[in-house]
């Protein structure tokens, strides 16, 4: 608990961006919590009415990316949703990402005008 409560404080730039749109209530009337302990994991953002979990991934994550699909695997296996958006998408298209958010939270397909982590980013 407090090792999610130092990450609330010590938010990346990015975090602090997606926050701001998120944050009381801000997004479709919907309540997003930030650095929110699932189980083992903590997650950056959750909204547990929708069960969709946002993780925003800087540079480290391509170093990670077996270790982050077990994680959102059984994240998927309780019942969540994972979007994972790199940093520089937020930062630059966040009006995308807010609209990919938005029709997930909506039980509709998102559109996919990001680039999947596959790519290579």
């Amino acid at each position: 608990m407090r090792f999610a409560k130092n990450l609330r404080k010590q938010s990346t730039d990015t975090e602090n961006w997606l926050w701001n749109a998120l944050r009381a209530k801000r997004f479709e009337q919907l309540k997003f919590r930030r650095q929110q302990i699932i189980g083992n994991y903590i997650v950056d953002f959750v909204c547990f009415k929708k069960r969709v979990i946002i993780e925003c991934d800087g540079s480290q994550h391509l170093d990670q990316i077996e270790k982050d699909q077990q994680r959102d695997e059984w994240l998927k296996k309780e019942g969540y949703q994972v979007l994972r958006f790199w940093d520089y998408q937020v930062l630059q298209d966040l009006d995308i990402v807010l609209e990919v958010i938005f029709q997930v939270c909506q039980d509709h397909p998102p559109p996919n005008p990001l680039p999947s982590r596959e790519g290579g980013y």
